[in-house]
């Protein structure tokens, strides 16, 4: 057993997907030792459409304390760098932002169970709610990383991303679809190049970025009335527009995508107004300021739509999660289509 920083436990154990709870069991057996087989509850969860999660908890008493178990999906290592989402967490928790990390294994990560309800698309809506998680971006958004180079993370794993796009994919099914659905590399490459060149003069701040704020990474808790977020696998330096328009992007849902519930001009400016109050630490936010977040903001969710593409093509070639991949890369390539002329011609007030 090594450690990590922090003294962090790294576990010398790979889990079989398809066998959750025998390998869930084994890293409790080093982290919880006084839990006993006979009086565990293992439950399957949801964790998006990349891993697989159990929790684990006493049956005696469940409302004590449940950790939990993420296996990463298969191929994953090639989009995520999980040596930096260990510090990340580390990182971020030292400043109350996320759950306790208890350990990492070859294949995933046991870490704290926040008490809550993951958002919906009718929850996240809620200004009760939605003020919380602007607020809670703003703090994240604050923290002081020393140890990267001071550049967005953004071009250059969306251009690692598309070099892992196969030209041709391995199951001729898929493959078709492809042809069928998708605008060839280049043409995405040309996309990338232009919207490199056009937003990089919008001069967004670098800050520490979540950088995949779906719903299903918010939790929020009613009693306490905070959010958290969760899963910091693609955690970086970066655009803070991009953090804010991704997650916008995210309000209208994975399984079942409606656009129109991406969020209007009046909500986004309440939101952003919560935002740069938290991060500025003063209330009187001027108007132009909202309006030129605004525009920086929506830009940004462009790039969103043609990032999440490309991972969803590299999974539609490598992952053995049932979800349709393909069908979720061409939504998100035919949605920057639709939208790209009208975010672009965003007025930034000046």
């Amino acid at each position: 057993m090594a450690q990590n920083s922090c003294n962090t436990p790294h576990l010398s154990i790979t889990v079989d997907e398809n066998d959750l709870m025998t390998g869930a069991l084994k890293i409790l057996e080093i982290i919880r030792p006084t839990w006993t087989k006979e009086n565990i509850r293992f439950k399957l969860l949801t964790d998006g459409i990349t891993n697989k999660l159990v929790g684990c908890n006493l049956m005696a008493n469940p409302d004590k304390e449940t950790v939990l178990v993420r296996v990463y999906g298969n191929k994953t290592d090639l989009l995520i760098d999980r040596k930096a989402e260990t510090r990340n967490i580390l990182l971020l928790n030292s400043a109350g932002l996320a759950p306790q990390l208890y350990a990492t294994f070859e294949n995933g990560l046991a870490y704290e169970f926040v008490p809550g309800n993951t958002l919906t698309d009718k929850t996240v809506i809620q200004p009760e709610i939605y003020k919380l998680v602007a607020a809670h971006m703003a703090n994240v958004h604050q923290v002081k990383v020393f140890d990267q180079p001071h550049q967005p993370v953004l071009w250059e794993k969306l251009q690692n991303f598309l070099n892992l796009v196969p030209d041709r994919f391995s199951d001729s099914y898929k493959h078709k679809r492809y042809e069928e659905l998708m605008v060839p590399k280049h043409k995405v490459q040309e996309e990338i190049d232009f919207l490199k060149e056009k937003l990089t003069k919008l001069n967004s701040p670098i800050v520490f970025a979540h950088n995949d704020l779906l719903l299903g990474n918010v939790v929020h808790t009613p009693q306490e009335n905070t959010v958290t977020f969760i899963d910091f696998e693609y955690s970086a330096l970066n655009y803070q527009a991009y953090d804010i328009g991704n997650h916008f992007a995210e309000f209208v849902g994975i399984e079942n995508v409606d656009y129109t519930k991406y969020p209007n001009k009046e909500l986004q400016w309440n939101w952003l107004r919560v935002y740069l109050s938290t991060l500025r630490g003063d209330n009187d936010i001027p108007e132009r300021d909202i309006q030129k977040l605004y525009v920086q903001v929506n830009q940004f969710a462009l790039v969103a739509h043609i990032f999440w593409g490309v991972w969803a093509l590299i999974q539609a070639e490598h992952s053995y999660i049932d979800f349709d991949f393909m069908g979720y890369a061409a939504i998100r390539f035919n949605e920057y289509f639709a939208k790209k002329e009208a975010f672009l011609a965003l007025d930034l007030g000046r």
